[in-house]
């Protein structure tokens, strides 16, 4: 049985104030041409390699960038955008801060609504993240210390990541391949999305493929932990959603993560700001000092 739906999820315009992140930021434009400036720069002096074939298909490629820790663990990093827009390359920026910390990153890239759905770019990302498994000793990082993290539609993707049976997929694969998961401003409920007019048309999800694509429908795997980050200027809905997990799943599998004065957007640059509560997150998710 569905827990109760959200609260005014028959109300449009309401869901579309709470969910339409972009809209509420007045510089919203900015910020992203600011990232994508930032990620440019890396790019052009950073020794990382670009465009890895992970599956079969143009968007299934992702982005290395390697740590000179020997083993280091390896943060994978799902870029937000509602399923529908962005890509890796707008994200290189979040590595570098990462990678000093001894910590390799990979940024994969996905299929975008609406020409493909969203159970289609969780079997990706899902294909992303046993790829790198498989090709740890290649990329010398540690598998055993593999941790998703992801930004808005990105969480949703990151807690997916550990509700997911490995094992029963593939049998080289263990049954904990995901060892935690940082999710950022994340979507964990995804009813109150499909609802949400300005994303209903791309998305096309019906109530019960929202449900089921939810990760709060569904169990972690056993010894499972997520913080759930979200920052003190968003929408009661990312409150919510924040904490919409922490019920759903085993106590103590969740901690939810306040970052004060962050907007949808601005949270997310916490994460490669060292000193700040969101970076030590991963740091300690990661398992390497300074968290």
């Amino acid at each position: 049985m569905q827990p109760p739906a959200p609260p005014r999820l028959r109300d449009p315009a309401w869901l579309d104030r709470e969910y339409n992140a972009r809209a509420a930021i007045p510089d919203s434009a900015a910020i992203f041409r600011r990232w994508a400036d930032e990620a440019a720069a890396v790019r052009r002096r950073s020794a990382a390699l670009y465009d890895i074939a992970y599956g079969e298909t143009p968007a299934e490629r992702l982005d290395f960038f390697p740590s000179a820790a020997p083993r280091a663990p390896l943060f994978v990093f799902l870029h937000g955008g509602y399923w529908r827009s962005l890509d890796k390359s707008d994200f290189s920026w979040i590595a570098p801060p990462l990678a000093a910390a001894g910590i390799s990153v990979a940024i994969p890239n996905y299929a975008l609504a609406p020409s493909v759905t969203v159970e289609t770019i969780v079997r990706q990302v899902l294909g992303a993240h046993a790829w790198l498994y498989r090709n740890a000793s290649r990329y010398e990082f540690d598998r055993e210390r593999i941790v998703t993290g992801g930004h808005s539609a990105g969480g949703h993707l990151a807690a997916m990541m550990l509700c997911a049976r490995w094992n029963e997929w593939a049998g080289d694969l263990p049954g904990r391949l995901v060892r935690s998961g940082l999710s950022i401003s994340g979507l964990h409920d995804l009813r109150p999305v499909a609802a949400t007019p300005f994303l209903a048309g791309d998305l096309r999800l019906d109530a019960a493929s929202a449900w089921r694509l939810s990760p709060v429908a569904m169990p972690p795997v056993a010894g499972a932990r997520l913080v759930a980050a979200v920052g003190g200027l968003e929408s009661s809905e990312f409150h919510r959603q924040a904490g919409a997990l922490a019920a759903a799943w085993p106590a103590g599998a969740v901690e939810v993560l306040e970052v004060p004065g962050r907007h949808h957007l601005s949270v997310l640059e916490a994460l490669a700001e060292p000193g700040q509560s969101l970076h030590a997150a991963a740091l300690a998710l990661c398992a390497v000092p300074g968290a």
